[in-house]
């Protein structure tokens, strides 16, 4: 019932995008009595200014999700593999970094930022996405190392190839299942982020495409262009959809991976 829902709301917008705005409030809009208006993409992405948005979210999320995997897959396979003083104290802080709201801390993090002259700063949106969605990377992927066979890095030792040398040769590549997880679910995060975009990118150059969606809703009062705004929302939807439809084996996968042993 649930999926039959959710596929009758996104079909009513994907014909509203191909409709004209007044077909969108009359009876017949599913008749396309005018036919098809693909222009209504064409003039979201030129005049509506969501090619900015769409390649500053292109942008945020290629490089942020690239940073994650390449602090937390190291951080979590020495937490997972090695014993160390100061071991738990740590997995327990990221932990303890996923149950923390982020309104806790957007004050404090804004007052910082605008004593620092940093907002609308796409350095610091970067940043502020990766330090986000580490704890979450570290987390899943301490469980998923702990269930690889320690044998591959003895074996690997035993041919001469110190740890450093193990990790990137042998273990990152039988982790992928769980590192193209965390990057899809980094990804998906990231590319919907609004709350944190709102307060450090609120200037047109640097907004991503949650905060820029949202002003050309605001905007709809003064042009009344409802079907450039759907054909937006289309635009902006895409990226996910098409990624889970691509991938949603591996994400199940990776999912799955971590749970039997050997």
């Amino acid at each position: 019932i649930w999926t039959v829902f959710t596929v009758m709301l996104i079909g009513w917008v994907v014909f509203a995008s191909l409709s004209t705005s007044s077909e969108i409030f009359s009876d017949h809009m599913f008749a396309f009595k005018t036919g098809f208006h693909f222009e209504n993409y064409v003039k979201a992405w030129k005049t509506q200014k969501v090619s900015v948005f769409f390649m500053n979210s292109l942008m945020y999320t290629v490089i942020s999700c690239t940073l994650i995997v390449v602090i937390a897959a190291p951080a979590a396979y020495v937490l997972s593999r090695f014993r160390f003083k100061g071991n738990m104290l740590l997995q327990n802080m990221f932990a303890a970094g996923l149950g923390i709201p982020l309104i806790m801390v957007i004050m404090p993090l804004f007052g910082l930022v605008s004593q620092l002259h940093l907002t609308n700063n796409r350095i610091l949106i970067i940043f502020l996405y990766t330090a986000m969605n580490i704890p979450f990377g570290v987390f899943y992927l301490s469980a998923f190392f702990r269930n690889l066979s320690p044998s591959y890095e003895e074996a690997a030792s035993i041919d001469g190839c110190n740890p450093i040398a193990a990790f990137w040769i042998i273990i990152f590549p039988l982790a992928q299942p769980g590192i193209v997880t965390v990057s899809i679910f980094n990804f998906i995060t990231v590319w919907n982020e609004y709350f944190m975009s709102l307060i450090f990118a609120n200037n047109d150059r640097v907004k991503p495409v949650a905060v820029g969606l949202y002003s050309m809703i605001d905007a709809m009062k003064y042009t009344g262009d409802w079907a450039g705004m759907f054909a937006a929302v289309i635009i902006v939807f895409l990226p996910t959809f098409v990624l889970y439809l691509f991938l949603s084996e591996k994400i199940i996968a990776g999912i799955t991976a971590g749970g039997v042993k050997g």
